[in-house]
């Protein structure tokens, strides 16, 4: 389940990218103007920044010449109403991966950050499968033994973490911060409630193991 930030300071625009990308299946934060867009973009771990790049407060290029400067792994999709030749090139010289100009068409937005994901992310197979246990990613289809789990979108995102974890142990915390948003109390009991749900769904025999003290794994 892939994270995305989202730095644009009209709030209308930030709250339809961000209603529209969650119905895609992707966790979405939103920052409304540059100083707080840059502290999340340095706090958290995303696969893409949303980058609107006349921000008030601290201008979108600052920022991203700043996140590649510290190494930043995010991917960054620029988004501006400047559209010429050379502001494309200006953007992607100061670290930018993809470049946007509004206004734009939602599904070409969802395939821009579709396809940057796959380069922030080392590759996975298309479906990820452990004995009888099959999920599909792209479909949001998961199966047991040829029968349709109905997963909650947590479920789900749980799930394709764990199973493309292969086997390794998943922390509560990297559940928290790859499934859940930046407003997740981190304190809260919603993965372990999760998991609970989602070992009930999966039925007998358990696959999903607690490892004390560290996390869960298939």
């Amino acid at each position: 389940m892939a994270r995305v930030l989202v730095i644009e300071d009209d709030q209308e625009m930030a709250e339809a990218i961000g209603v529209g990308l969650r119905r895609a299946a992707m966790v979405v934060d939103i920052a409304l103007d540059g100083p707080r867009g840059r502290a999340m973009a340095l706090r958290n771990d995303y696969d893409v920044i949303v980058l609107d790049r006349d921000l008030p407060g601290l201008h979108g290029d600052a920022i991203c010449t700043e996140l590649l400067d510290v190494g930043c792994r995010s991917r960054v999709l620029m988004l501006t109403a400047a559209a010429t030749m050379h502001d494309l090139v200006d953007g992607l010289d100061r670290g930018a991966d993809d470049y946007l100009p509004k206004p734009f068409d939602f599904p070409v937005l969802v395939a821009r950050i579709h396809a940057l994901v796959r380069r922030a992310q080392p590759a996975l197979p298309p479906v990820l499968r452990h004995d009888d246990l099959e999920l599909d990613a792209a479909q949001r289809r998961a199966r047991r033994n040829g029968r349709r789990l109905d997963l909650s979108p947590k479920e789900f995102g749980v799930l394709e973490l764990l199973l493309g974890s292969r086997g390794r142990v998943v922390s509560s915390e990297e559940l928290l911060e790859r499934v859940w948003d930046e407003a997740a109390d981190p304190f809260t009991h919603a993965v372990k409630i999760a998991v609970s749900r989602l070992r009930s769904k999966l039925g007998d025999p358990p696959v999903i193991e607690t490892v004390p003290k560290a996390g869960y794994r298939i």
